[in-house]
């Protein structure tokens, strides 16, 4: 394995190469293995809360006008760098450079609002509420909190949370998906450039064991999070257990009703977006479209039918492209099968996306749009959506 490939983490300002374990990254339109992240030892992780413990205390102490503006110079680096932050994200998610643009704006508004943490964090004063009594209401931060994030959105998802975290004074320790780490540690390292302190933002790459420490360790006092429902109702329970505030957001499915009198072009457009987008790789991608009376679900299918055939599936440098492959190829299997499923239980393949040929990427792991009719409720393609 050559080292130079094997991405680390950033601690305290430094990147830290801990390769004793690592996983492959893999690029999900060749699907060849590209470079390897460094899954972080119990040892590693420490060490960054350590880092983040160690600048708390100064930086808690940073007037919220400067802190503000080391988050005005992070905002001005984003968008200078937006070229090379969405090729990270399509190289390793697969993600189309104009969902990647999209993606990363969505971030870059997050950043936004906490350059106004001057206005935010002022607080309350109320004179006389009784007698010879006043009150007031100031925000104090909490220390080193931690934020554990999805391969689905590598660049917005983390800036939901430690912009807003950063600003108003706390230390934060990022876990991104080890799926497609590269574009989360390049924002990380912007935000070093920016100004912001050392051991005030640190970055971790890993697995399991990495968040059971995050989650255990007493000098974490609150928990952020994004992912699957099973995996959020284990970071919720674990980190309560251990006394910590932890938001746990799990994964979700959407379904359309289209009624008889919908305007039926302008439902297609729109669930040509939401079923497909980000290739439905997104906890607000639209699965299942229940019409209204036999008409309307003729209708619909016929025109869903047309419109998915104009649809193109492809590398991510190509902003031709509609959408581009899913995560892995475990996954790809995973929801080829559903629609085998689907057919072998007497549901109709009216669009079939299995094995799409996509010229110069014959490896990587793309899935077509597909359409399937008459599924009932006891199906695995449904129960599983």
């Amino acid at each position: 394995m050559n080292e130079v490939n094997v991405i680390g983490h950033l601690i305290n300002g430094e990147m830290v190469n801990d390769d004793v374990r690592t996983q492959a990254v893999f690029n999900p339109a060749t699907g060849a293995a590209e470079k390897n992240v460094a899954l972080a030892s119990k040892q590693t992780v420490e060490q960054a809360i350590s880092a983040a413990q160690s600048a708390f205390p100064e930086w808690r102490n940073t007037p919220a006008i400067k802190r503000a503006r080391v988050m005005f110079r992070f905002k001005e680096l984003l968008e200078q760098h937006a070229d090379t932050i969405c090729r990270l994200i399509g190289e390793e998610h697969g993600k189309i450079s104009h969902d990647a643009a999209g993606e990363l704006q969505r971030g870059i508004e997050n950043v936004e609002y906490a350059c106004g943490a001057p206005e935010l964090l002022k607080g309350e004063h109320s004179k006389n509420v009784g007698p010879n009594i006043d009150c007031w209401s100031e925000f104090q931060p909490l220390g080193v909190v931690a934020g554990i994030t999805p391969f689905n959105f590598p660049a917005m998802v983390p800036m939901w949370m430690f912009p807003l975290a950063i600003v108003c004074g706390n230390c934060f320790i990022l876990k991104p998906s080890e799926r497609d780490p590269s574009s989360t540690l390049y924002i990380a390292q912007l935000l070093k450039e920016a100004g912001l302190p050392d051991g005030v933002m640190n970055v971790v790459n890993g697995d399991k064991e990495a968040v059971d420490v995050l989650l255990s360790d007493e000098r974490i006092k609150a928990v952020s999070f994004v992912g699957s429902t099973p995996i959020a109702e284990y970071i919720y329970a674990t980190a309560n257990a251990n006394g910590k505030r932890c938001q746990a957001l799990g994964g979700a499915k959407n379904h359309a009703i289209i009624m008889p009198d919908a305007d039926m072009d302008n439902a297609v457009n729109q669930l040509l977006g939401a079923a497909f987008g980000s290739s439905g790789e997104r906890c607000m991608a639209l699965s299942v479209a229940v019409a209204v009376g036999d008409d309307a679900a003729d209708a619909l299918v016929e025109k869903m039918t047309k419109a998915m055939k104009n649809l193109s599936v492809g590398a991510h440098d190509n902003a031709s492209n509609d959408f581009g492959p899913v995560i892995t190829q475990a996954h790809k299997d995973k929801v080829e099968g559903y629609i085998t499923s689907a057919q072998n239980q007497g549901a109709k393949i009216v669009v079939d996306g299995r094995q799409p040929h996509v010229e110069g990427y014959e490896n990587g792991f793309f899935v077509g749009a597909t359409l399937i009719d008459g599924v009932t409720a006891e199906m695995d393609s449904y129960v599983a959506e």
